[in-house]
């Protein structure tokens, strides 16, 4: 009976410190579970708070490329190679067309050909020159996407001289409004003369006759007609770029000319034109 009793005592007290061991063990792996569990809450309400974050910005990124899609479709209109206009202004230039001479409308077989005319006509329209003597001697051509008023010498500067004569006051003063009015527009002043050679005192060659008259109507615009010079570009051609044969005095006039070259920022243009003629209706 003794030892019965012990044996019971003895397996109780075993079966005791083994029951005890799993209990401090499960406890142990409920401690690291609920660890676990925090660990994982935490990082699930870090990514939350990420999420939320990262969502507001993609919610701000729509809101801004819906407001802005209308602008942003607009710039999907390629004229020619290298010339990209907005709907809107393409619609603007459809407005101008209607204006123009329709039989050469009818000629014009691209976008880009009947950009031209609306802009020839635009700056038709603003350089009017029927109220100058002698009109004849101004030409306005479109070249590609420029516009171009090509003006006699006899009109701007006395023979063999690079000095703006007086006569030139009226169409420069149009020149001016035109540009100081036009925010979008720069213009070249590019001298030419015809092939017979010049030497003087003052003027080396016909290169250098070319350039001294383009800067000194480029002068003349900035000094007494306010145009800024930053919108200003001056340039010589020389006798290089003949429009006309020089065998003849007849034929050497039509060479001795300047240029001015209109380059317009065409939306910026369009728009400026609209609203004109949105005031003028």
């Amino acid at each position: 009976m003794k030892k019965l009793g012990l044996l019971l005592l003895t397996g109780i007290f075993v079966f005791s410190c083994v029951s005890k061991k799993k209990y401090v063990a499960l406890q142990n792996e409920n401690g690291e579970l609920k660890s676990e569990l925090t660990k994982t809450r935490v990082e699930k309400e870090d990514l939350e708070n990420k999420f939320a974050v990262i969502q507001a910005r993609v919610d701000e990124y729509n809101t801004k490329i819906n407001s802005l899609s209308d602008e942003n479709d607009a710039k999907l209109v390629t004229v020619g190679d290298d010339v990209v206009i907005s709907n809107d202004v393409r619609e603007q230039m459809n407005e101008t067309l209607k204006h123009v001479d329709q039989e050469k409308l009818a000629e014009a077989k691209t976008l880009k050909d009947s950009m031209n005319l609306a802009v020839a006509y635009n700056l038709q329209k603003s350089v009017d020159t029927s109220s100058l003597e002698n009109d004849e001697d101004i030409a306005i051509n479109v070249d590609e996407t420029v516009v171009m008023i090509s003006i006699s010498d006899k009109m701007l500067f006395n023979t063999a001289s690079y000095r703006v004569s007086s006569r030139a006051n009226d169409i420069l003063q149009k020149l001016a409004d035109v540009i100081n009015s036009e925010p979008s527009i720069e213009v070249m002043v590019e001298g030419h003369t015809d092939s017979r050679s010049i030497h003087n005192s003052k003027v080396q060659d016909n290169w250098d006759l070319s350039v001294l008259r383009a800067t000194s109507v480029v002068r003349k615009l900035q000094d007494d007609y306010n145009v800024a010079p930053e919108k200003l570009i001056a340039s010589g051609r020389s006798y290089f770029s003949p429009v006309a044969s020089n065998d003849t005095a007849e034929e050497r006039s039509k060479n001795r000319r300047t240029n001015i070259i209109i380059l317009p920022n065409l939306n910026k243009f369009f728009a400026l034109m609209q609203s004109k003629q949105d005031i003028q209706g």
